[in-house]
């Protein structure tokens, strides 16, 4: 039997508060367990994964605030116990689609007409589901191909009272290995991020921008808004499609196509950050298609990060100290980005040598790259448990979190699609004083 969606805001209250209290009651007796001897680092682990289950399934089911927060979380795995930050993968598959008729009101309350009257189709189906909202393909009554994004209901009014409630049950639930002051920060950051992306009216501003800036690149499209079809929690959009990621394989993309995707991919995300100075923050393959004649297709504005010119300024020079192996130089700069606590003692220069050797490596010489054999993000992960010997000097970088999620992102599209490339000379030409 189908569960009935939570959608009134004191039903979410509840089920989180539930939720709470399940994983503090867990928390206190493994701390009670371990006061006394009786736990061991296995059963600990084996108590952090029943947690982090029960966390992962309500978010997934509540979909909305709480569920984005989950997946932004599993991007922030340095300052997550590792079971959590693995349970919390999944929360960046598709969600399950909400039932039609839910979708069908949302509709017609939004825009003040019965479905008939709007669309001359609206598929029943939806064609994406994620966790905030889920996608239709339609057509006007003009003839036009469109795809209406429905926001799903309850999830704009109970963004504040989600994100309270979930950062209690992290902290009450010992997830959160985080100063104080480090935690209001990130979690102010992800809530004005996704009150922008809860308002539709903002994306459609936003893909104003965007598809103006990107007339410079005219290997990309940027579907344009039907503004007579959109609202604060209906967005409607001329429908542009191309093949996603998976579907870029030998047998329809050849080498050479794949490594120009490839490199377009890296030219866009790094105008964005460099010129633009304002990214595409939610980078993961479900917002991205491609076509054999080597255009990009941009989906999803809702989450953008406008960057002050000083972080890209120092981002930038924190790259070059990297290059450059200056690393004191690179952690003056972390520490103007906010990634290190300003009042400790400076990092070792071996700390910094061993993540700069790992992460130059897609940019070291001039021979392309595989990123569809890379183990980057393996090695990566064998060496996370190095940021524990300097916990508390280092910090989440509110300001420069998205640059990092964009950059992920993109490693990860860059690695399915099997690109092969030498990107050390763009980087260079970005590298330069402007």
């Amino acid at each position: 039997m189908t569960k009935k969606p939570v959608t009134s805001r004191r039903g979410r209250f509840f089920k989180l508060a539930g939720m709470t209290a399940s994983v503090a009651g867990q928390f206190a007796g493994s701390r009670a367990r371990q006061f006394l001897g009786r736990e061991s680092e296995e059963e600990r682990s084996r108590q952090y994964a029943r947690m982090a289950d029960e966390i992962v399934d309500t978010l997934g089911e509540l979909k909305g605030a709480v569920m984005k927060v989950g997946q932004v979380a599993s991007q922030t795995q340095d300052f997550l116990p590792k079971e959590f930050s693995e349970a919390l993968q999944r929360l960046q598959k598709e969600a399950p689609p909400m039932p039609f008729e839910v979708i069908q009101q949302q509709i017609e309350a939004e825009l003040g007409a019965p479905v008939g009257a709007l669309f001359d189709e609206l598929q029943t189906e939806p064609y994406a589901a994620a966790s905030i909202g889920q996608v239709h393909k339609a057509r006007l009554k003009d003839g036009t191909e469109v795809i209406v994004k429905v926001q799903y209901p309850g999830v704009d009014e109970s963004c504040d009272s989600d994100l309270k409630q979930l950062r209690m049950a992290l902290r009450l639930g010992g997830l959160l290995r985080m100063p104080k002051e480090s935690a209001d920060r990130l979690f102010e950051e992800i809530r004005v991020r996704l009150k922008e992306e809860l308002d539709y009216e903002n994306e459609a501003g936003n893909i104003r921008r965007f598809r103006a800036y990107h007339e410079r690149h005219p290997w990309v499209i940027i579907p344009r808004v039907i503004d007579s079809h959109s609202t604060r929690h209906i967005l409607t959009m001329e429908l542009a499609e191309g093949d996603h990621v998976s579907q870029v394989t030998p047998g329809r993309y050849d080498q050479a196509t794949i490594n120009l995707l490839g490199e377009r991919l890296f030219i866009t995300m790094a105008d964005e950050l460099f010129d633009f100075q304002c990214i595409h923050g939610d980078p993961h393959a479900g917002n991205f298609a491609f076509r054999p004649d080597g255009t990009l297709i941009l989906y999803d504005f809702g989450c953008v990060k406008s960057l002050k010119p000083a972080v890209v300024a120092f981002y930038r020079q924190a790259l070059i100290a990297a290059l450059a192996e200056d690393y004191q130089a690179l952690d003056r700069h972390l520490v103007d980005l906010g990634a290190r606590v300003a009042e400790k003692p400076a990092i070792s220069p071996d700390y910094y040598a061993m993540w700069r050797n790992l992460l130059i490596e897609p940019f070291e010489g001039d021979e392309p790259y595989d990123f569809g054999q890379s183990d980057l993000h393996r090695q990566i992960a064998a060496h996370t448990h190095t940021v524990f010997r300097y916990l508390d000097r280092l910090q989440p970088a509110v300001d420069s979190m998205f640059i990092d999620r964009m950059v992920a992102g993109h490693y990860w599209i860059l690695r399915q699609l099997g690109v092969q490339a030498a990107f050390r000379k763009h980087l260079d030409s970005y590298l330069r004083d402007h």
